[in-house]
Parts: C-alpha cells; structure tokens; sequence
C-alpha cells in the first residue's frame, strides 16, 4: 500500500471520527426544540455539555491532516467551498454559542431564543456537511489547473440536497439513541418512542440515496460495477447495524445501540470512501481534471515524516477522548454549575 493511499485512509477515520462524535452533538441539537421543558431542554445540553467541544477538534485535525497530505485538495475544496464552509462555520459557532449562553440567564424569551439558536445551528451544520459529501459523490465542475469553476448554486444541486437531508436523519437517529444512553425515566421512555420514528425515516433515505445513487451518477455505476463485493457489503452492513438498533434499545441494552449507531456511521463513511477513491474530488464535466490520490499528494517524504507523527499523535488523541468519555459516563444529573 503506497503512502498516499494510506493518508487517504487516515484521513478517512479522522473525518469518521468527527462524524460519529460531533454526529450525536448535531443531532441532539436538531431534536432539542421537540421538548418543551425547561429541564428537559437543559438534560439535552448537559447530555452533550462535557464532550461537544472535544468532539469539534476531530474535524480540525481531520482539515489539518487534509491540508498537510493533499495541499492541492485542500486548496481546491477550501476555496470552492468557500461560501458554503463559511455558512457551515457559521452554524457550528451560533450552536457553540447557545450551548455557553443559554443558561446565564433565567428568562423564557432569553433562553427560548438560544434553544432555537442552538436548534438551528445544528440542522444547518447537518445540512451542509451532507451536502459537501453529496458534491464529493457528484463531482464538480475544475479546469485543467483543478480550480473550482462553480458557485454555491452548484453545489446546492438536487442530488447533494438529497444527501444532506439523509444526513440530517442519520445526525437525528443518532442523537436520539445517544441521549437515551444519556437519560432515565419518562424523558428517557419519551425518547424510546422516537425511535420508531428516527430510525425508519433513516433508513428510507437511506435506500433512497443508496439505490439513486449509481443511477443517476455514471461514474458510481462504473465504481459498483468494478469494486460490488465491498460496496454491497457495507451497504449492507450499514443497513443491518441499524436495524439491530431497536432490537438492542427494547432490550435494555442501551449502549450496544449505541454501539450498532456508531457502526452504521462508520459503514456509511467506509463505503463512501471505497466509492469515491482513487478520487479526492472528481470533476464534472471533464474527468480529466479530476484531483486524485496521486495528482493531489505531498511529496512521499513528508507523507512519510507525517505518518510517524500520526503513530504518536493519534493514540494520545485516542486515549485523551476514551479517559473523557469515561470520566462523564452514566445518566445525566442536573446540579448548580449544569448549563
């Protein structure tokens, strides 16, 4: 395995990393406003309150990984992207925001102004982290020098819109099982209910996008038809792992559901991957001037130099996010200093 292939794969779980993590923060704020508590509202926060921000820094590491091994990529997505990634930074700050202010003050109008803050921030976070997905599946239009040759009209096609909503029902299936690892009692009953919702509507877009996919985009076909074995198996994967969910949660079992949440994530991102490479961004109309694997690396010196600091970095990364998520396990307790 050359070196470029394997920063394609390190970058890979960074960015899975942040998506099964910041995954649940985004989809318990996109169910925050479906309570209508006070206190409820505040066990949501709490539920994510010790780990929202540490779950942020994988997609910082993840940009940065992406900056370092394939400087080309990251100048062409960064600055094709630019609106975009500006609206994203946009919901990701006003949801931080909320999360810190939403508490300082005990008035209705106050705090009912950060939960929708909070609420909004988190679907449109969702939102435009499927669709910047969606454009790397679709491909976008680069010349010859693989400059980003569109506005943000095109990257608000249909079929990266219909990836989006996907991702906002596969945050909120997420969310939802988080938080009933997170609560006990009728909130945590209440959540249990929302699953028969979560989970189907998943799970239609999800066969939605899945089965659309290699029809309406060519070049997905082609990638099935050369690679079926491992693509069919995620797929499938990813399908059983949520189906197991329900079972898991009536069992009693809530972290095991927890778990086959997280797994599905990661089966979708492998499989996005496995249909994606050897590109990093395909371009459309002309597949010539496509960034790839090869075309958009570092030199094999600095992959290699990177890749040691990758072998000492990433387990302490590992073992910091393991020792917090330890540290702030079990229910979630309302106290003085909760938000």
């Amino acid at each position: 395995m050359d070196l470029p292939t394997i920063w394609f794969i390190l970058v890979g779980v960074l960015f899975t990393g942040y998506v099964m993590l910041d995954g649940f923060d985004l989809g318990v704020g996109g169910l925050h406003l479906f309570v209508r508590k006070d206190e409820d509202r505040r066990i949501f926060l709490n539920a994510i309150g010790p780990v929202w921000d540490g779950n942020e820094v994988w997609l910082v590491t993840g940009g940065g990984a992406l900056f370092a091994a394939f400087p080309e990529v990251y100048a062409t997505v960064f600055s094709g992207f630019y609106d975009a990634f500006m609206l994203l930074l946009f919901g990701l700050i006003f949801r931080a925001v909320a999360i810190e202010f939403r508490s300082k003050q005990p008035g209705r109008l106050w705090r009912g102004g950060w939960d929708t803050a909070f609420a909004i921030g988190s679907l449109l976070s969702s939102l435009l982290i499927g669709v910047a997905m969606g454009n790397v599946i679709h491909g976008v239009p680069l010349n010859e020098n693989h400059e980003f040759m569109g506005t943000i009209l095109t990257l608000l096609n249909p079929y990266s819109l219909m990836v989006g909503v996907f991702t906002v029902s596969l945050f909120l299936m997420h969310g939802n099982i988080y938080l009933i690892l997170k609560t006990e009692g009728e909130l945590q009953q209440r959540l249990l209910r929302w699953v028969k919702v979560t989970i189907p509507i998943f799970l239609v877009l999800f066969a939605i996008v899945g089965f659309s996919t290699p029809a309406l985009l060519p070049h997905i076909g082609e990638a099935l038809a050369r690679k079926p074995i491992p693509l069919i198996l995620f797929f499938v994967l990813a399908i059983l792992l949520a189906l197991n969910i329900p079972r898991e949660v009536y069992r009693g079992k809530e972290f095991r559901a927890f778990l086959c949440s997280c797994g599905t994530m990661a089966s979708l991102m492998i499989l996005f991957g496995a249909t994606v490479y050897p590109n990093m961004v395909f371009s459309v109309p002309d597949p010539a001037n496509s960034l790839t694997i090869a075309n958009g690396s570092s030199t094999d010196k600095t992959l290699g130099f990177m890749f040691v600091v990758a072998l000492i970095g990433v387990p302490i990364v590992i073992a910091y996010m393991a020792s917090i998520y330890y540290i702030f396990r079990g229910k979630v307790k309302l106290d003085a200093e909760s938000y």
